[in-house]
């Protein structure tokens, strides 16, 4: 049976619990990383070159990606890999790892972002570290198993709901009041915003996207294939889909194809309602005649 089990009293987990690929790889990632570092196989003048920087971020674009591999000592990187090894399979697990990497992209970018934006405030900053990144999973985690048990300290249980949610405070209080204490507060902030907004807007802001930048060729061009010409032929996948709307469709054809590249277990319970409806619409519309 699967250790990753949602039920009423919550989200449940224990050690052995299976590790997932791109867990894997990021923890190996930023260890490696780490202990190329320490052993000097990467130079001062490379580390600075890879931390990301405000104002200097702009001469140095790969830098938004490279500082999440960065950490300045093992304390720091022990304590966002703790976070990662715990919190980051349960996710993978349920949405997939395509989604859960660009998930944690998404985070680790939100935390420099959020540096760019509180530059008149901040000043000038270097930062390094995936905490953006994990702030970020903490807060996926708590919104799909908000009743789970968090144990501060390894000893109290702290329904995840709660603990996620006074974290999310502190880290407010300290990214307005100012106080750094060599920690980017607004980066950890960063993560938390941007997966907040990926996970309750990130596919319509997608379809939005798409629409901008992909242009639908338009109805009246015709199309000539092997000498023949004639108005455009309606596309396939959509005959017969009447009563639904161009959005639907999009999410129908995402779906198919997480479910094509993940399986049918990677789908979110709201994804699976979401087929649910589409398929009780479908079956009371009209059906056109076909030939």
């Amino acid at each position: 049976m699967n250790r990753y089990a949602a039920e009423s009293s919550g989200f449940q987990f224990g050690h052995g619990f299976p590790m997932t690929l791109w867990v894997k790889r990021l923890l190996i990632a930023n260890f490696v990383v780490f202990l190329a570092g320490e052993l000097g196989l990467i130079p001062l003048a490379v580390f600075n070159a890879l931390a990301f920087g405000v104002p200097d971020s702009l001469l140095r674009p790969w830098s938004i990606v490279t500082y999440m591999f960065l950490h300045g000592s093992f304390i720091h990187l022990f304590g966002n890999m703790l976070i990662l090894f715990f919190f980051g399979p349960p996710l993978e697990n349920k949405w997939g790892g395509r989604f859960f990497i660009q998930y944690y992209l998404v985070c680790g970018l939100g935390g420099a972002l959020f540096s760019v934006l509180l530059y008149s405030i901040l000043g000038p900053t270097v930062m390094v570290g995936a905490s953006g990144a994990m702030f970020g999973l903490l807060l996926a985690f708590a919104m799909n198993w908000p009743d789970a048990k968090i144990y501060l300290y390894f000893l109290f249980p702290v329904p995840a709901k709660w603990f996620v949610g006074v974290l999310g405070l502190i880290t407010l209080f300290a990214t307005v009041r100012g106080s750094g204490g060599g920690v980017a507060h607004w980066a950890h902030l960063g993560g938390m915003v941007s997966g907040f907004i990926m996970l309750r807007w990130g596919d319509r802001i997608g379809r939005a996207t798409k629409r901008a930048f992909v242009k639908d060729r338009p109805s009246h061009v015709k199309v000539e294939r092997g000498g023949a010409t004639g108005p455009p032929r309606k596309p396939a996948a959509r005959r017969g889909r009447k009563g639904v709307d161009g959005d639907s469709l999009d999410e129908v054809d995402r779906i198919l194809d997480k479910i094509r590249e993940t399986g049918m277990e990677s789908l979110t319970d709201r994804e699976r309602s979401f087929l649910d409806e589409m398929s009780r619409r479908y079956k009371s519309a009209p059906k056109g005649r076909t030939h």
